[in-house]
């Protein structure tokens, strides 16, 4: 018998209430990343406003970790890509952050 009341339970396709803002959040709507979606064909890309080799890994790439628990487009969508582009490229950066 579960503890959880039948109208409660959840399953892995329910719809999730959005975590409380994230600094990935505030900081892109600050226009403080250096990212955004590039809607110039029929699918989004991300584009970013300096070579991603120059980033300051220790500012960016938890910002970036940060923005994974976003659930609302365009959030959740370039902190994906931009997570995967900043280690793809990141090379000898990521060791020291982590």
């Amino acid at each position: 018998k579960s503890c959880v009341p039948a109208d409660r339970k959840h399953t892995a396709f329910s719809k999730r209430a959005n975590p409380p803002n994230t600094e990935f959040r505030r900081f892109y709507e600050r226009a403080d990343l250096p990212v955004h979606v590039d809607q110039n064909g029929s699918i989004p890309k991300i584009a970013w406003k300096m070579p991603v080799h120059k980033l300051d890994y220790h500012h960016y790439l938890p910002l970036f970790f940060d923005g994974l628990r976003e659930t609302e487009y365009p959030f959740s969508f370039l902190a994906e890509k931009g997570v995967k582009d900043m280690i793809t490229l990141g090379g000898g950066k990521i060791l020291p952050v982590i």
